[in-house]
């Protein structure tokens, strides 16, 4: 009886990973386990923006502390396609 049971739920684990797969999709479901791995970060509010330095579209390294101090600095990052 409990071969049954727990033989039964093993298929209805299998097949909520199969159907999980399906909806969300493979490289979802891949990117999520094996990228996904945020923590809480130790930055509060008023704290100065850690430096950083990013790649140019024309190949430029561009660092953030370069333009922090008397004008606003603006950084997004989004997808514009």
């Amino acid at each position: 009886m409990w071969k049954k049971v727990v033989l039964a739920l093993a298929a209805l684990a299998v097949l909520g990973g199969v159907a999980a797969v399906a909806v969300i999709g493979p490289r979802n479901v891949v990117g999520m386990l094996r990228y996904d791995q945020r923590e809480e970060g130790s930055l509060k509010v008023g704290d100065r923006a850690p430096d950083l330095e990013l790649v140019a579209l024309d190949g430029k390294r561009v660092r953030l502390a370069d333009h922090l101090g008397s004008k606003p600095a603006v950084l997004i990052f989004g997808s514009f396609t």
